[in-house]
């Protein structure tokens, strides 16, 4: 039989997100013996991560080692390590490498990649945006994109160059789609002399009828208006059918783009087949209520990876608000607190979502009340400092942002490793 809670001695956790890290920050004080395994060294505030692919922030703003972050804590190891299966019956977690870790309680936090919907030789042409190497390849896409178009001397080739698509009208695909046209139409609009960046063209696909459609009505509407007044292309219900270099089709329409961006769906990680539990179609795994698995409550899945339902039976969202209160709460499952009916189900409080448009500009929706425009891009840049991990970042991003703000200055705009071919774009 399985250890209870109470009696835990080795306890295994992988993923470093927001999930993860909560429940180790929630197991501080806990007395076992704890590995936390990540395939990276650094927990990533990913609510930013498209800030450093539009060269507004850079990734030590919003990234910071594991080992620090945890080493108060004597008792917990990190690994950089990428985890391949886990035997739910013998009870071990298997690396890449082939150390095995086995553990009394498991906790499953590894977050999601981007997903193509089975066309995965899509992603060489659309690249997604989950980790600062995603970030880095986009914002150095954007950025040579620009360029290329300065000596461009086919007007077709140069309007194509300043093309982009946005696939996907989640708060990623509108805060990138917003953050570009800043880019372009404030940001470098006089920096260069032989093309126009405001002529650029910035196009939002979105496959329902509207953007950031978890956001009531009112607030869709709002966002789509300060996009279309930042000059973004919103066009709803779209579906991509297919893709090729330089273009993307819609239904049965071409459109010809130098640079198209993924933000359109997710899926988890291929191992969690090896816990021979059913899975969602996006590879989620299908936890109780308690965020366990079924004859195995040692067993938590919980952030993006795992499908939860809230109180009316819907599916919980793949925010960083979830994750964090699923790890503080398999936290205290974990620590053995006494329970008066046992172990209570997980209930989420839902606090509100908000998103930013462009400098200045955001929606929230905060419990019963809702806000737009600028008191709006205030409360969501008060909550992103305030959840970022270190005080260094706090500081340094709230100056940013308020630079920025002044200024509509990026000063991020680098272009570090240029793998791209600077004189061949198109095979025209």
């Amino acid at each position: 039989m399985h250890s209870t809670p109470a009696t835990v001695k080795k306890i295994v956790i992988i993923g470093g997100g927001f999930a993860g890290l909560s429940v180790a920050k929630g197991l501080r004080r806990l007395h076992a013996d704890i590995t936390l395994i990540d395939q990276s060294n650094h927990h990533l505030f990913q609510p930013l991560l498209y800030q450093v692919a539009t060269a507004s922030l850079s990734p030590a703003d919003i990234a910071a080692p594991l080992r620090h972050i945890l080493s108060d804590c004597s008792h917990i190891n990190v690994i950089m390590a990428e985890v391949v299966s886990i035997d739910k019956v013998l009870s071990h977690v298997v690396t890449k490498k082939g150390l095995v870790f086995p553990f009394d309680y498991l906790v499953v936090a590894t977050g999601s990649r981007h997903s193509y919907f089975g066309k995965n030789h899509w992603e060489s042409l659309a690249p997604g945006l989950k980790t600062l190497q995603d970030a880095l390849t986009i914002r150095e896409k954007i950025l040579l994109a620009f360029e290329q178009a300065e000596t461009a001397s086919n007007p077709d080739l140069q309007r194509r160059l300043l093309t982009f698509v946005v696939v996907g009208g989640g708060p990623t695909g509108v805060e990138m789609a917003g953050a570009i046209a800043e880019i372009a139409k404030q940001t470098i609009k006089d920096d260069f002399k032989h093309i126009k960046p405001a002529s650029t063209r910035i196009l939002l696909i979105e496959s329902s009828g509207a953007v950031l459609n978890r956001y009531p009505p009112s607030l869709r509407e709002a966002a789509q208006k300060s996009l279309e007044a930042l000059g973004v292309e919103v066009l709803l219900n779209k579906m991509v059918t297919d893709m090729r270099k330089g273009a993307v089709q819609l239904n049965h329409e071409w459109v010809e783009a130098h640079t198209i961006i993924w933000a359109a769906g997710n899926t988890a990680p291929s191992f969690l087949t090896t816990l021979d539990v059913p899975l969602e179609k996006s590879g989620q795994v299908i936890v109780q209520a308690d965020l366990s698995l079924v004859d195995y409550p040692h067993i938590c899945v919980i952030g993006d990876c795992a499908k939860a339902l809230d109180r009316s039976n819907n599916p919980l969202p793949a925010t960083s608000p979830v994750a964090i209160q699923q790890g503080q709460y398999v936290a205290k499952i974990i620590r053995g607190e006494p329970w008066k009916k046992g172990r209570p189900l997980f209930r989420y409080f839902d606090k509100g979502s908000m998103a930013t448009i462009g400098r200045g500009q955001a929606v929230a929706s905060i419990l019963s009340f809702q806000f737009t425009g600028f008191f709006a891009w205030i409360l969501w840049s008060l909550t992103h400092i305030f959840f970022l991990i270190n005080f260094r970042a706090k500081v340094l991003v709230m100056l940013n942002w308020a630079w920025s703000y002044l200024r509509a200055y990026r000063g991020v705009r680098l272009i570090v490793h240029n793998t791209n071919d600077n004189d061949i774009v198109f095979d025209d």
